[in-house]
């Protein structure tokens, strides 16, 4: 049986609705665009969006928009993937890491933030599935230290307390739909905000500094951010089908608990927030052992994200381990196991006698 860690849940249903693209005979973005992009309105509950063509660019584009450059440093969770980093790099600007509050719970800690005159911003991210534990106390810690808040929501779309959704606390939230994220368009990125300022300047940094195609007149430095009806029409196909795979995705989860029990850790949930599982995570004393063990039943496990601070092309800002305790701990102790849509009981079964035997 060989199990890999995803598969991206596309079918005829997908491809039927991308025939509408070819018959309008406009492949560009455009009417499919403009329909996805106020479907994810209506689900985030933000005033405004704009597309990236992915999560990467999103992240830029959002920092872009908000003024953030040139000597100024971005908190960045300690536990993260490395794009959330990168962005702040690539807008110029300095990541500092900060470690997680404890290895089973992702979010950032504030207690570990040294302010300085250059701090200009928090990025977190919202890992797996769930919400920040203490978002809240994050937006709090931003408004009383003058700080931009973003919320690299890449893997959290659909998450919500019922009054509030992922990537609305802050000044813009991220959202990415790659091609294992809960929906996908294959790649491309969404950025919201309720900030009509940030919104406008975002208008023009996406379309080569102006806001409407076709036009040779263009008043604002800008680039290229578009996406295409192709992968509109994807992403509204996808969504579709999101209550399905909310399900889906909520019955692989309860029969990994069922299997494993309180034999492994389970990833701290924020339990305000409902909860759609990007992958399962637990913690085991030795993740690497247990990795190396699943693979040879031809199981494809994942790690937790290796630590930012540890990351080789970070290597140059001359960060030690003291201080990352938990966010090592959690690489250290975290696997993800295989969470995709179309996984049997007999699969899950499967892969966690094999992880019970690693241990």
């Amino acid at each position: 049986m060989k199990i890999p860690q995803f598969k991206s849940f596309v079918d005829k249903d997908d491809y039927a609705r991308l025939e509408g693209v070819f018959e309008n005979n406009y492949i560009a973005e455009g009417p499919y665009s403009r329909e996805f992009s106020e479907a994810l309105l209506e689900i985030t509950g933000a005033k405004y969006g704009v597309f990236a063509s992915n999560g990467t660019l999103a992240l830029y584009l959002a920092m872009k928009a908000l003024g953030i450059g040139q000597g100024d440093e971005v908190f960045v969770q300690n536990t993260t993937f490395i794009a959330s980093a990168n962005s702040v790099e690539m807008v110029g600007a300095t990541p500092v890491f900060v470690d997680v509050i404890a290895y089973d719970d992702l979010s950032i800690d504030l207690s570990k933030i040294v302010l300085t005159e250059k701090s200009k911003a928090i990025l977190v991210a919202p890992l797996f599935g769930t919400a920040c534990t203490n978002i809240h106390e994050v937006k709090k810690f931003c408004d009383d230290n003058n700080l931009l808040l973003i919320e690299d929501a890449a893997q959290a779309l659909a998450i919500t307390n019922g009054t509030q959704h992922c990537g609305t606390f802050g000044d813009v939230g991220t959202f990415s739909f790659y091609a294992d994220k809960t929906i996908t368009t294959a790649e491309g990125g969404y950025v919201v905000t309720n900030n009509e300022e940030t919104y406008e300047k975002m208008l023009y940094l996406r379309n080569q500094g102006r806001k409407q195609s076709g036009s040779f007149l263009h008043p604002e430095i800008g680039y290229n951010f578009r996406i295409t009806d192709m992968q509109a029409a994807l992403g509204l196909s996808q969504l579709d089908k999101l209550e399905y795979i909310k399900s889906e995705k909520a019955k692989i989860y309860a029969l990994y608990q069922q299997y494993l029990g309180d034999k492994v850790e389970f990833l701290k949930l924020n339990t305000d927030f409902n909860h759609i599982p990007f992958r399962v995570v637990v913690f085991v004393d030795d993740a690497e052992k247990s990795v190396n063990y699943m693979s040879t039943k031809d199981i494809e496990p994942r790690s937790v994200f290796y630590p930012l601070h540890k990351q080789p092309c970070y290597e140059f800002m001359g960060y030690q381990d003291k201080g990352f305790e938990e966010s090592i701990a959690c690489y250290d102790k975290g696997i993800c196991l295989p969470t995709w849509i179309g996984l049997s009981e007999e699969h899950i079964e499967y892969v966690s006698n094999a992880l019970l035997e690693s241990l």
